[in-house]
């Protein structure tokens, strides 16, 4: 998914994993990152501890670049409804 993300708004996506062990130690704690799994835009901690969805990263992402966010993808009751 970050990859193409990232080609598809030009950015770069650094992807840092290490052993579980490494994230529980006081030097890590002392660093103020979120708690892994987690994933940030810039200075934005999306989520800690879980998933994203590609829909919450792709408008972190647009957010952080300034520029419109994709179209919302309606659901089949909205289609059908016409709203």
């Amino acid at each position: 998914m970050t990859p193409r993300l990232g080609e598809r708004y030009e950015i770069d996506i650094e992807t840092i994993a290490k052993p579980k062990d490494e994230y529980m130690t006081d030097e890590y704690f002392e660093l103020d990152l979120p708690v892994a799994p987690a994933v940030m835009v810039g200075d934005e901690i999306l989520v800690e501890g879980t998933d994203v969805s590609e829909d919450k990263l792709e408008d972190a992402i647009c957010r952080h670049l300034g520029i419109a966010g994709p179209p919302k993808k309606r659901s089949i009751l909205s289609r059908i409804a016409g709203k």
